[in-house]
């Protein structure tokens, strides 16, 4: 109420009371005595009244302007808040509501009290439905009697969309009758649009990490796995969870452990990145893996928490490069072997014929005569030796008994054993028939049994079975003197030999005969104890070129 009204009040008021007065001291107080008591009495119920009157509006007064204080100031704190708030009475109709949803909907200069949300919506088109939508959303809060929660999408004129996170809370009369809906909405469109990039984020590293084709291994500072992804069941042979919560160093063969544990430790002392170191693995079969890995340091809050490495198996790739080294070694030699080896052996056969005429004429000298000969016989066996790798052959494939072969071989070799008191067994088993060349398979067989003998063996086994429904395995074991272990890695390289006497071009010849079938061939080997050489032959047909 203003003040002009107070007064204005205060004096009709007055008015009336001197009126009153006057008409009631004419008609009830007629001597003089009379008139000055009730004059006297008048004045003073006036000034009781007056004062009673003012106190009343000037109280009253004080209460509108605490109301309107404090209307003012909740005006002012919703209108500074960033979030959507709007008051509703029982029937859904406006009774307040701030700048932020005003500009929302594009509502500045439509007076929106007692109006509901429908209704706003004829005033601004393009919010319409948006609108609309919400007086829908209000009925179900009200309808569950409780405050709701839930995320509404505004579309922008501008094509793109807010979206809030909405609170509406409903209050009753004590009759259980609509009172007033409150709602309250947070614009958490960053959040939202930051929590999908985040999503996406994961994804891209997910599908990294799941698909990729190389082992991907996180580690924390003490070596344990932390992670792995589906590759380290394909290199390794062991399910994921065999490993995760487990240290990786049981996998890592003996020659390259302490290597990588210094990698591991510089990575994690200087924060940078160690790449191209090549690992070995043990594999479940028991063979080994060559890994070239890369390890990143795991970074969160500016601390090194771990280790993410980057395996790639390139012991295949290795396995060419060797190959393709062998047949670029064994290029060369077929070319010196051509030029040479011919030229060779007919100055051969003219030094052993006059050796065996001298010998005719000179039988002092014979045993001397007789070392000649050996010595020359042995050129001329290096030189054919030349000559099969000078001249790769095209061979003829037939279906073969690998077992017969075998025997063949034994039986060949049995008086050169008994000789020097070696002992040998063969044991074999009913296999189907391969696709082989026969002789160069008897090659090879006796070229492995009489390295052998001449490692000094007293025993040799040889045994010949299935493997993995792919393979025919040939396996000659022996108990002679062993081979280093940095030596097995060179065996078949042309003029590599342990023996005394050795070329190396047995086993370069061997090698040889087994790729062109398609195989493989592997030396185990213990010093003192002796040497197991394994050969595998693939069951299906294989076409040499």
């Amino acid at each position: 109420m203003g003040k002009w009204k107070i007064v204005v009040y205060y004096m009709g008021f007055s008015i009336v009371w001197l009126v009153l007065t006057d008409v009631f001291m004419k008609t009830s107080a007629p001597s003089i005595r009379n008139f000055l008591i009730h004059s006297r009495l008048e004045d003073i119920l006036y000034a009781m009244i007056s004062c009673c009157f003012m106190y009343y509006f000037l109280a009253k007064q004080k209460k509108l302007e605490e109301i309107e204080k404090e209307e003012h100031r909740l005006s002012t704190l919703i209108d500074s808040m960033v979030d959507f708030v709007n008051f509703k009475d029982g029937e859904g109709r406006w009774i307040q509501t701030n700048d932020f949803g005003l500009k929302l909907f594009q509502l500045e200069n439509v007076d929106y009290r007692g109006k509901k949300d429908s209704e706003l919506g004829e005033y601004t088109p393009f919010y319409k439905e948006a609108l609309t939508y919400c007086e829908g959303s209000d009925e179900e809060t009200w309808q569950a009697r409780k405050i709701t929660r839930c995320e509404e999408v505004v579309p922008l004129p501008d094509g793109g969309e807010k979206t809030f996170d909405t609170i509406k809370a409903p209050v009753f009369h004590e009759d259980g009758s609509r009172k007033a809906l409150v709602v309250i909405g947070r614009d958490i469109t960053e959040r939202k649009i930051a929590e999908k990039r985040l999503a996406e984020s994961e994804q891209r590293y997910k599908s990294l990490f799941e698909y990729n084709p190389n082992l991907v291994y996180m580690i924390d500072v003490n070596g344990i796995a932390t992670n792995l992804n589906p590759q380290f069941e394909v290199i390794t042979g062991y399910s994921r969870e065999e490993f995760i919560g487990k240290n990786l160093l049981s996998l890592i063969d003996e020659a390259s452990k302490e290597r990588v544990c210094q990698a591991f430790r510089k990575v994690l002392k200087e924060g940078i990145a160690y790449s191209g170191q090549e690992t070995k693995i043990i594999h479940k079969d028991g063979t080994r893996r060559i890994l070239v890995c890369t390890s990143v340091p795991m970074i969160i809050d500016d601390e090194i928490v771990g280790i993410i490495g980057y395996s790639q198996d390139v012991t295949k790739l290795m396995e060419t490069e060797e190959r393709l080294r062998r047949s670029e070694m064994l290029s060369t030699i077929g070319e010196l072997a051509a030029g040479v080896a011919h030229e060779i052996r007919n100055p051969l056969t003219a030094l052993r014929g006059f050796v065996q005429l001298l010998q005719q004429n000179d039988l002092k000298q014979a045993h001397y005569y007789n070392i000649m000969l050996d010595e020359l016989d042995r050129i001329n066996n290096i030189v054919g030796e030349l000559l099969v790798l000078a001249k790769p052959q095209q061979l003829a494939f037939e279906q073969g008994d690998i077992g017969d072969i075998l025997e063949d071989v034994m039986a060949l070799l049995e008086p050169q054993a008994n000789f020097y008191g070696i002992e040998m067994s063969l044991q074999t088993e009913e296999l189907p028939l391969i696709a082989c060349e026969g002789n160069q398979l008897k090659q090879l067989f006796i070229n492995l049994i009489k390295n052998a003998f001449e490692a000094g063996a007293s025993k040799v086994d040889v045994k010949l079975t299935k493997k993995d429904d792919r393979y025919v395995s040939i396996q000659v074991k022996d108990n002679g003197c062993g081979i280093p272990d940095d030596r097995i890695k060179s065996l078949g390289e042309p003029f590599f030999s342990y023996k005394e006497k050795g070329t190396g071009l047995g086993l370069t010849v061997s090698y040889r005969i087994v790729e062109s079938h398609g195989g493989k061939i592997q030396f185990t080997s213990k010093m003192d104890e002796g040497t197991a050489a394994e050969v595998l032959l693939p069951l299906k047909s294989h076409v040499s070129v």
